[in-house]
């Protein structure tokens, strides 16, 4: 049986809190140690400027995120270590998924449409305005860094999800239209380490300003643990379980400590006391890798070091990937007359379950991404079963009109029109 491949990138914007570690960099980590798993970590440097325009807070980013990956204890034998911007493949392939890549498809996406409204709010005659292609086609350069690497599965946030739908949209076109070479990556939700709470009980977030960073102090975590907003349930009252020290502790805590914690709040332990435990407990948790997030902080040759060896270990894959993906849309030595790579050519009858699946999945994403504006008319009808009606007659009738040889084509379409409003009703 093959190893499955999970991939994770963590963009550099920003100095690395207990959200990050929770949510994303320990369950990653703990995928790392598994056998059955091929990992693959990046630090997402070009995604970085999407929204940050302020090189040495990008520069002190990189920094502090890979110390961190290292100082929590990834081991880089067992999983790819790399920058996004070591691997120059990936920035090429971003160009030629755009070429396969609907503009209706970005229109979609929830962080374009999420400007638009703010500045329709606004009253702003530009829709567009402040829009950059960065943001706009950011989703292409994401299918770009999983398809390079065949990832089957990707950890991601709620937020997220669409992004991997879009991924899969764009290489099921490639696929159909070229050669069936990219994996179809899945989403993984972790509903548990999804929404870590923050000072403010809010999700931890640099948005809200209400972080406790992974590597503070102790005084620092001290300080930051004890501005946790709490109720006004005095010493001795029962308290909900379901709070934010609560929710904290449970994230480090085995099943047993965190049962016996959450009695204590029944049985009305102090704000104050459950504070000071929890300080303790995540300082205690913390001392190693703090120690260790230092002195990598202090040698940071030892970690371009590592981070060089990671890409040279991606590039292996990278590179001779990216030539079987130039060479499925013609970019092609002059002497290079072939039109399939006969050591890649397989008939059919000799194709695994696997690879005919996938080509398969790629016919229905190209025709799904063509129909996809009359999906979207008739989800915006006021009846939509009318709409939908009116819409199968009328492609009913282009398939009778259409010659035999187009008619399959149009065939398909339909059928796959028909299941999806079926959906939509």
């Amino acid at each position: 049986m093959s190893k499955k491949t999970v991939l994770t990138g963590i963009t550099t914007t920003g100095t690395p809190h207990i959200g990050n570690y929770l949510g994303a960099v320990k369950p990653a980590i703990d995928a790392s140690e598994n056998p059955a798993l091929d990992s693959y970590f990046f630090l997402a440097d070009f995604h970085a400027l999407i929204k940050c325009q302020e090189p040495e807070r990008v520069a002190r980013s990189t920094r502090e995120i890979a110390a961190t990956w290292l100082a929590l204890g990834l081991d880089t034998d067992k999983a790819t270590f790399y920058r996004q911007t070591d691997i120059p493949e990936i920035t090429e392939l971003s160009w030629i998924l755009s070429c396969q890549t609907s503009k209706g498809l970005m229109n979609r996406a929830h962080a374009y449409k999420a400007a638009v409204d703010a500045n329709r709010e606004a009253g702003k005659d530009d829709l567009d305005d402040g829009v950059t292609m960065g943001l706009f086609s950011y989703p292409v350069l994401m299918a770009a860094d999983i398809l390079m690497f065949q990832a089957d599965i990707i950890p991601v946030g709620k937020d997220q999800v669409q992004h991997i739908e879009m991924a899969r949209d764009i290489a099921g076109r490639f696929n159909h239209n070229f050669e069936p070479l990219f994996t179809l990556p899945e989403a993984k939700v972790d509903e548990e380490t999804q929404l870590i709470p923050g000072l403010d009980g809010r999700k931890m977030s640099k948005s809200y300003n209400n972080t406790i960073p992974l590597f503070s102090t102790s005084d620092e975590l001290r300080k930051l643990i004890n501005q946790i907003v709490t109720d006004t349930r005095a010493p001795g009252e029962p308290k909900d379980p379901n709070n934010t020290l609560m929710h904290l502790y449970r994230c480090f805590a085995s099943e047993a400590e965190s049962e016996r914690m959450r009695q204590r709040f029944l049985e009305g332990i102090g704000w104050g006391d459950a504070k000071t435990e929890l300080f303790e407990y995540i300082d205690a948790h913390l001392t190693g890798p703090r120690v260790r997030y230092n002195e990598l902080m202090s040698d940071l040759g030892e970690v371009e070091a590592i981070l060089n060896k990671g890409a040279e270990r991606a590039r292996e894959h990278s590179v001779p990937f990216l030539d079987k993906v130039r060479h499925a849309v013609g970019i092609r030595s002059l002497t290079d007359t072939t039109t399939a790579r006969q050591q890649d050519v397989v008939k059919e009858k000799e194709k695994s379950e696997e690879e005919i699946a996938r080509a398969e999945e790629g016919r229905r994403r190209a025709i799904l991404m063509q129909i996809r504006p009359l999906l979207d008319q008739v989800d915006q009808a006021a009846d939509k079963a009318a709409a939908a009606q009116a819409l199968v007659a009328e492609k009913t009738a282009e398939v009778e009109a259409l010659k035999k040889k187009a008619r399959q084509k149009a065939q398909n379409e339909l059928d796959l029109l028909i299941e999806e409003l079926s959906a939509l009703l």
